[in-house]
């Protein structure tokens, strides 16, 4: 009997994006407009955000939104301070959105039980409607990607973002046209798999990397790191491109590895100071973003993103980036299908 490929679940499912994207904009929209105006009518007064892993990454892209799109003040929340210290916090009129794959882990279950108990408005965002969490929320959305069997989690990541991005835009009263364009950009992303797998060549006996981004781009530095580690066993430490030069610009010299993640954009010219230091620095710079970007530095990806409205421009960007960890681990002799120590569904407390 032949062995599987390796990686050859995730590669399935990093394909599969494209049109998971269509089944969120095409079935899933109505049901979260539906649920973004009927948290809308009851006006919450800032928002929470609680989850973990790519989830987390995910929840970091919708505090971007919420503060920017709608002007309501968010925080990532600290589950302990419940399930650990029983603290009993006033969340009256709070708007606590929980984002989970698997909607399994019991301390997501047991903050949102609590946070529904202590007077907030539940929100649960997941791939499960039939999860644990999704039972003890008030409102759910199905982020619609089909089951995920990698562990490393892809078209989950990119259908919670966009499921995030519509429900921001149901709330302000939009119906979330910027969109539209998304499923066609990642076919043509994903079918230059070549021109990454090309790029992972120079990160196969990486023994640490640095990813970096501003704004809206700062959710896929983490998330690339995340995929990387996971997948490859790379250290990969990602920063705000403002975190970076406080300090850890230091350990950046001639041979350490640097991927930005440029949007195009004011996230993308926030980052322009951040791009000067590290070429002064004589880092190795890979970017990923506009054309003119990836021209200006060692290599890169280039990215599609002319006209493509910023706030959604990370469902692309982290594309590349998935690729870039497969390839990566690939080269390096591993399998990404079978990270070591790693469950699909992490059940913390």
């Amino acid at each position: 009997m032949t062995a599987a490929q390796p990686g050859r679940i995730m590669a399935g499912e990093m394909a599969e994006q494209p049109e998971a994207l269509r089944r969120v904009l095409a079935h899933g929209a109505p049901e979260i407009r539906g649920v973004a105006e009927a948290i809308a009518a009851r006006s919450p007064r800032f928002v929470l955000l609680t989850a973990r892993g790519t989830s987390d990454n995910a929840a970091l892209y919708a505090k971007y939104l919420l503060e920017v799109r709608l002007g309501l003040p968010c925080g990532l929340t600290s589950m302990s301070t419940t399930t650990a210290y029983e603290a009993k916090p006033d969340l009256t009129d709070v708007l606590v959105i929980t984002v989970s794959q698997s909607g399994g882990s019991p301390d997501l279950v047991a903050s949102t039980r609590a946070a529904r108990e202590a007077g907030a408005i539940t929100l649960a965002v997941t791939n499960n409607p039939d999860s644990p969490l999704a039972g003890v929320s008030e409102y759910h959305i199905d982020v619609q990607a089909g089951p995920e069997k990698a562990l490393p989690a892809t078209k989950t990541y990119t259908a919670s973002l966009l499921a995030l991005y519509l429900f921001v835009e149901g709330m302000r009263g939009g119906q979330g046209e910027a969109a539209a364009v998304l499923p066609e950009l990642a076919e043509q992303i994903l079918a230059r798999q070549d021109e990454v797998k090309a790029l992972a060549q120079r990160y196969r006996f990486a023994e640490r990397m640095v990813l970096t981004s501003r704004g809206y781009g700062y959710p896929t530095a983490k998330e690339a790191a995340l995929k990387l580690m996971e997948t490859s066993y790379i250290p990969a430490l990602s920063y705000s491109g403002a975190d970076l030069l406080h300090g850890p610009l230091a350990m950046v010299d001639n041979v350490s590895p640097v991927i930005a993640i440029v949007t195009d954009g004011r996230g993308g010219e926030a980052l322009q100071p951040v791009l000067d230091r590290l070429r002064d620095r004589g880092a190795d710079l890979v970017v990923i973003g506009p054309q003119a970007q990836v021209d200006a530095a060692a290599g890169g990806f280039a990215l599609p993103t002319a006209g493509v409205a910023e706030e959604v421009q990370p469902i692309l960007e982290i594309l590349p980036l998935q690729l870039l960890a497969y390839e990566v681990t690939i080269a390096r002799g591993q399998d990404p299908d079978a990270p070591r120590s790693l469950a699909k569904v992490t059940e913390t407390r």
